[in-house]
Order: structure tokens, then sequence, then C-alpha cells
């Protein structure tokens, strides 16, 4: 008889009525939180079309984990919902980006480009980590610093910090610095477009080769006529293709470093949201794709991606970045040199 009701669940060995299982917390309260940030952000950049509305997005997700009415919240029962967004709405908006790539286009940028590129996409990240490590950063911070400054910003930050499983704060802190120094880039290289001596063709090619995010690229280039906006995202485009390759690279650390994961699973050598980005760009690359599918896509991306960078954003702790800004801020403005000064001397040596 006791058999019998154990089957049927009333009671345990024990005599004890066996216990609830425990409830998965709602992540509902945390993604419409994060699309109400979403809606903001794109508020601020109609009033303010010189503010990109990615950059938008994770300044609002900071300023919502710090304002006295919503701390709580974005800590607490909205936290589940904004993890999810920084994490799943990433990936979504990684694999869209494939999209805005044609093997073709980037490929009738020239092998002297291509090899520029892969300079300034060795030189940065190497840079980059060698003076994280030495500044004392803690955790993943100087891989994923390095990470955004070479390849394409915050996507890549995500796409990277995924598979090294890094802790949430560090990939915050990583987001918010490139984010920041993408966004000074809109309002100083535009300054040294003359001093430089660059044409519109070397100017958007070296904004394309040295700005971290696609929409900060664009923002900067523009300021130099269409030509140069042409160049600057071809050149950008090309870097984002890096992304593919360093997010394997770091699947082989990891695997190297960690070995085989509790229950026998390693992780794949290729994640599947890379194996999805690769296939957009083939897709992209038939042709086959209308204009109006192409644009709505891009915006759905942006919109996952905004969505993504509030959830970071709001997991940003000021205190604690406070405790090591001047560190951070000597990692940011080191590997800018670094980006800028190796891409420059690129763009001299190919054109």
């Amino acid at each position: 008889m006791a058999l019998l009701g154990n089957r049927a669940g009333t009671t345990t060995p024990t005599g004890k009525p066996p216990a609830a299982p425990a409830r998965r917390p709602s992540r509902l309260p945390g993604l419409a939180l994060a699309a109400l940030g979403v809606a903001a952000a794109s508020a601020v950049h109609l009033l303010v079309p010189a503010v990109p509305m990615l950059t938008a997005a994770v300044v609002l997700g900071v300023a919502a984990a710090h304002l006295p009415g919503l701390r709580t919240v974005v800590r607490g029962t909205a936290r589940p919902g904004l993890t999810l967004a920084g994490k799943r709405l990433m990936r979504l908006g990684i694999v869209l980006l494939g999209l805005e790539l044609s093997v073709g286009d980037v490929l009738g940028l020239g092998w002297a480009t291509v090899v520029m590129v892969l300079c300034v996409v060795a030189a940065t990240f190497a840079g980059t980590v060698w003076l994280g490590r030495r500044l004392g950063l803690r955790g993943d911070q100087p891989v994923l610093v390095a990470t955004g400054y070479s390849i394409c910003g915050a996507s890549a930050i995500g796409a990277v910090s995924d598979v090294r499983g890094s802790d949430e704060e560090d990939v915050a802190t990583s987001v918010a610095l490139v984010t920041l120094c993408g966004t000074l880039a809109i309002a100083v290289l535009p300054l040294l477009h003359g001093p430089l001596g660059l044409d519109a063709d070397q100017f958007g090619r070296w904004v394309g080769a040295g700005v971290h995010d696609v929409g900060q690229v664009v923002a900067t280039a523009q300021t130099a006529g269409p030509d140069a906006l042409g160049q600057a995202v071809l050149v950008k485009l090309l870097r984002v293709m890096m992304l593919a390759p360093l997010v394997a690279a770091m699947v082989v650390a990891v695997r190297r470093r960690k070995g085989t994961a509790p229950g026998g699973k390693r992780p794949p050598l290729v994640p599947l949201f890379v194996v999805g980005f690769l296939a957009a760009v083939a897709l992209r690359t038939t042709g086959l794709l209308p204009g109006p599918l192409l644009d709505g896509a891009a915006r759905v991306r942006e919109l996952l991606l905004a969505a993504a960078l509030f959830g970071l954003g709001s997991a940003v702790h000021l205190p604690t970045l406070a405790r090591t800004g001047t560190r951070v801020a000597a990692l940011g403005l080191g590997s800018w040199i670094v980006v800028a000064g190796v891409s420059y001397g690129g763009v001299l040596l190919t054109t």
C-alpha cells in the first residue's frame, strides 16, 4: 500500500508529502522592461539622430539599474528576463547581422585591404589583452574589451562572453566601456579628417577599420560624404566576418582550459548562433533576398540588439565600476590608440 501511495505521489518513503518542484522565475517582467527600454532608446535616437539607438539603449539600461524607483525591480523580479535579453536576443541579433554581409562585396575591396584588416584585428586584440593583464583587470574584462575593440563592439562581446561563460558584470562593464569610446569616436574622428591628410575614401576606410559598432561607423563616416560611408561600411563588415573564427578560437581555448564539462559534454567548436551567422552570410551572398526583406531584417536586428544591450547595461554596477574606473579608462584609451594608429598606418599603405 505504501508503494501504491508513493506512485500516486501522496507520500515519500519518509512519510512526508513530496516537495513541490521549484518554479522558474518569470522572465516576462524583464522582457517587458527591455521592450520599454528599446522604445525609449528609439525615441532618443529620433530626437537626437547623432545618438545611435544602440548607444542610447546601453545608457538607459545603466540608468534603470540605478534609479531609485527601478533599481529594486531591475535587480529583483526583472533580472531573469533582462539576463535572457542580454544573452538569447543578442545571439539572434548576431545571426541577423550576417545578412548585412556579402562575400563578393567584401572581396571586392582587394587582398591588400583584407590583409590590413586582419593585421588591425590581430594587433588590437593582442595589444588590448596584454595591456588589460598588465593593468590587473579582473576576470574576462581584458579579453572582452579586446574583442569589442577589434571586431564589432557589443555584438562581439556578447558572442565571446557566451562561449566563455563570462561573469555578467564583466560583460556589462566591457560593453559600457566599448560603447562609450565608440560614441566619442563619432565626435572626435571627423575633427581629424583634415589634419591627418586623408581623402574621403581613406577616411572611410580608417573609420571602418577603427570604430567599433556598425551604427557608430555609419554615424562617423557619413560626415565625409557617401563615398566615405560606402568604404567605411565595407571595411567594417570585413571586420565583422572575423567574428566567426574568433569565436571558434575561443571555444578551443575554453576546451583546453576546462576540458569536458560536468555530464560529459564539451562546448561545440562552432556554436549554433555562429552557424546561423555564417548561414545568413551565405544566404545574402546568393543575391536572392529582396531589398525590402533585407531592410526589415536590419530593423529587427537593431531592435534585438537594443533589447540585449539594455539588458547588459542594466547589469552595470557603477560603484563597482568606479573602483576600477581608472584602470578601465586606461585600457579603453590604450586600445583606442592601438586600433586608430594601426588602422591609420594600414590605410596609408594600402591606398
